[in-house]
């Protein structure tokens, strides 16, 4: 046993300088000046092997890292194979130390191996289970700061509740300068140092002592020997800081280096957090380290590279390791020299691409204010507070708007990794990637918008795969309303790759190997498993966005099936719409759509049959839902008639359609709402002319009706946006509505307020102006046209032209149009005020 411990880690107090034992490299990740020490460390200590804080079965992924197609920011991906949902993170910018430490490695030749808790130990560890110590903490949370290299959302994916912990989740988000919490005893280490220090902020801290002097020190051993006694005095203070699980992560740690020093002897040098350090530097026995590692669950799991983005490294995102400014820290890690300069300069750029006026004079300045403030503020450096605020004074004139610009596009950036195809990936992501490249639909991380016209054959085939993708849950892309057009033929796509997506294809992989198979058999699956026949009806018309000709026959059985059975008049009327809609496909996607057709016209004859006994004796809110219904089934019956080749049949259909309508606007057991809505489809439909309706409305409004039930019919028949403009243009209508609501008794007036607020609140702001205005100015005589007409009786919808009114403004128009003399035309003035309103 004696033997064991004498082949463990050094004794205390060595310290990080090059000595006997191994280098231990305590680093804050994705910290900037620790990349260029650990740089500078390996560069002078020369290791056989260099040790990486990570999962061990990540090792064989290492060479990757060499390949020219392999560009930061990447992540290693970690999922159980028999539950891809089950996943982790491990990601590495540029300026990541670990990163450094992989790439000096593979240069120099160097074994590199990844020494942490292995990712089939993390996964399947779970989020709830006791530690495998006893000691019933819960391992979904890594150590804290300066340690943050732990897996990002194990066992689960951000806004996936429900499927298990987040294993490798700091507790404190790295530099929030949270309080010790002493009840857990969770500790932010840079928090509880820059309190010491005297600073509010630990990212501030970290700049002026660690990101600003880097690389002036004449060992480059020294940051790491402070940063070690900083850790020591915290572990001696706070023991684990509340994280239980760093116990086992470092026993396994210990053993991973006693193993490579038995192979390499004492030149070897460790990169980890810095917060570990002082638990691998203790002397414990391998007995001890095994003891702790007994009995910890275990799954198969399998790694890979995937990209990752700069936005994903921010903590804004939800990553318990991130950091407030990745863009930030990869320009101070990349600009050679005077990185204030050149971030100023970026800076410029930036705001001239978004046509804001930046000269060479407000970089100039912008430095120098930068310059004085960090003098003023007592740093040794201008940091990223000094720089804000000077591109706020000197370049945003002192708004935050283009300040926001900043923020997202250079402070956080929008970088998106790059992995080579080399890098082991499920067959459908291969299938993904293939398709990828023929299609030119390259994934970014910045939000784009792009428009298909599926007239032609590429974007039809990205409309198609997108679709899949979404059927698949893979949501890379979202539709949105097109511009300029409302034909079928053309889709608008707001697409944007987040790192989450590769944990989705491999968990659609389990559906198929290629994106068509996988989309055909989950639409399968969803058709046989969906609660209701809407979403039968919604699946098919998916299934024919993405041309899944294999699945429609299934989808096709599984609602017919349904459409016979259910007797549920409101989920016929809701499943309508969505099978109308996918007729109209067969004309742009080249898909037959014969057999939905039949079960199309089938579904709507039980509407037209069950709708008037289903309308009859409703509350409010029932007779509201199923106003709905009315709406949707009408557009539906506009819809399957352009979709259906056959006019006869066509016309028969909307002519029964018209049947029912008039069914319902004469019923009185039909709520008033429903009543309302009936004569005013009738209306637009011209199948009911403006006399008739007049006429019903003014029965409605008649004093025997009750308040109420008039108001629930001006709500259907006047209600939505376009029924304000029928107002205006209607005077019978308008003074009917007028003369009613000046009648309603006033206990009744407060049981109607609501309804007409909700009915008057849809319009256009300049449609409720115009009403005004006419109510306001009354009514006036009709006037005699002499062709047995009646005229207007609101002023400004008169049958005659004003003629002196009109001539009032045609000195000034002509003037304006250049077509008269401004000598001789100085009067208009006093002609406009004559006609001014």
């Amino acid at each position: 046993m004696s033997a064991e411990r004498d082949a463990g880690p050094p004794a205390p107090g060595g310290g990080a300088s090059r000595g006997p034992g191994p280098l231990l490299l305590g680093v804050r990740h994705h910290g900037p000046g620790s990349a260029r020490a650990v740089r500078a460390a390996l560069e002078a200590a020369a290791p056989r092997v260099v040790l990486i804080e990570g999962p061990p079965e990540a090792d064989e992924l290492v060479p990757l890292a060499a390949d020219k197609e392999m560009r930061p920011p990447v992540a290693l991906l970690a999922h159980v194979v028999d539950e891809p949902g089950r996943s982790a993170f491990w990601p590495l910018a540029e300026f990541s130390p670990e990163w450094v430490a992989i790439q000096w490695a593979l240069e120099h030749g160097v074994a590199a191996r990844f020494i942490d808790l292995p990712a089939a130990h993390t996964l399947a560890w779970g989020s709830d289970g006791p530690a495998p110590d006893g000691t019933g903490t819960n391992p979904d949370r890594d150590g804290p700061d300066c340690d943050r290299d732990g897996p990002e959302g194990a066992g689960s994916l951000p806004g996936d509740p429900g499927r298990g912990g987040e294993p490798g989740e700091p507790a404190a988000a790295e530099g929030s300068g949270s309080p010790v919490d002493v009840g857990a005893v969770r500790i932010d280490p840079l928090a509880v140092l820059a309190g010491a220090a005297g600073y509010d902020d630990p990212e501030r801290w970290w700049e002026d002592v660690v990101e600003h002097r880097a690389g002036t020190a004449d060992d480059p051993f020294a940051p790491f020997t402070v940063l070690e006694e900083a850790m020591g005095a915290l572990r001696e203070a706070y023991g684990v800081g509340g994280h239980d699980r760093d116990l086992v992560r470092e026993a396994y740690m210990r053993l991973q280096i006693r193993s490579a020093r038995r192979e390499f002897g004492d030149d070897l040098a460790v990169v980890c957090g810095a917060w570990h350090v002082p638990a691998l530097r203790q002397s414990a026995t391998v007995g001890a380290d095994r003891a702790l590692l007994k009995g910890l669950p275990k799954a198969r799991v399998q790694l890979t590279w995937v990209p990752w983005t700069h936005r994903r490294l921010s903590r804004a995102s939800g990553y318990g390791a991130g950091i407030d400014s990745p863009g930030w820290y990869g320009h101070l890690f990349s600009a050679p020299d005077r990185p204030v300069e050149r971030w100023m300069t970026k800076v410029a750029r930036l705001l001239r691409d978004e046509d804001r006026g930046v000269s060479s004079a407000h970089v100039i300045e912008a430095v120098r204010l930068a310059g004085t403030l960090a003098a003023m503020r007592g740093r040794p450096l201008p940091g990223l507070t000094e720089t804000t605020d000077a591109v706020r004074a000197v370049m945003c004139e002192g708004s935050d708007v283009p300040l926001e610009l900043v923020r997202d596009r250079l402070v956080v950036g929008e970088v998106l990794g790059e992995v080579p195809e080399s890098a082991p990936a499920v067959p459908l992501q291969r299938d993904l990637g293939r398709s990828q490249r023929r299609l030119r639909l390259k994934p970014e991380a910045l939000e784009r918008e792009l428009e298909l016209d599926l007239r032609k054959e590429t974007d039809a085939g990205r409309s198609t795969l997108l679709h899949r993708l979404r059927l698949l849950g893979v949501g890379w892309g979202e539709l949105s309303e097109s511009r300029g057009s409302t034909g079928t033929f053309r889709e608008t796509w707001r697409l944007r790759w987040e790192p989450e997506l590769s944990v989705r294809v491999a968990e659609a992989g389990v559906w198929g190997t290629t994106v068509v198979s996988a989309a055909t058999a989950k639409a399968e699956a969803d058709a046989v498993g969906a609660p209701s026949l809407a979403d039968v009806t919604a699946l098919a018309e998916r299934c024919l966005l993405a041309e899944l000709a294999d699945a429609l026959p299934v989808v096709m059985r599984v609602l017919a099936d349904r459409a016979a059975l259910d007797t549920d008049v409101g989920q016929l009327a809701r499943a309508l719409p969505a099978l109308v809609r996918s007729l109209r496909y067969g004309d742009v996607r080249g898909t037959d759509t014969h057999a939905l057709a039949g079960v199309a016209a089938g579904l709507a004859e039980r509407v037209f049959v069950g709708l008037p006994p289903a309308c009859a004796a409703l509350d409010g809110d029932a007779a509201q839902e199923m106003r709905g219904h009315v709406d949707a089934v009408h557009g539906a019956v506009g819809l399957l008639g352009e979709a259906t080749a056959e006019a006869a049949e066509t016309g028969g259909v909307r002519g029964r359609w018209y049947a029912v309508l008039r069914v319902l606007a004469t019923r009185d057991t039909v709520p008033g709402v429903i009543r309302g809505r009936a004569v005013r489809l009738l209306l637009d439909e011209g199948e009911l002319a403006q006399e008739e309706a007049a006429r019903l409305m003014g029965l409605v409004l008649s004093p025997g009706t009750p308040p109420a039930d008039g108001a629930a019919w001006i709500e259907g028949f006047v209600g939505g946006g376009s029924g304000g403009m029928l107002l205006v243009h209607d005077e019978r209508l308008l003074a009917l509505v007028d003369t009613w609501l000046t009648g309603v008794p006033a206990e009744a007036f407060t049981d109607v307020l609501p309804l007409l607020r909700r009915t008057f609140s849809a319009y256009e702001t300049g449609v409720r102006r115009t009403l005004g205005e006419l109510v306001r100015r009354g009514p006036a005589p009709r006037a005699n046209t002499g062709t047995g007409g009646s005229g207007s009786g609101i002023p400004g919808f008169a049958p005659v032209l004003d003629t002196e009114r009109a001539d009032a403004v045609l000195p000034l128009l002509s003037l304006l149009l250049g077509l008269g003399d401004p000598e001789t035309d100085l009067h208009t003035g006093n002609d406009l005020a004559r006609v001014a309103p």
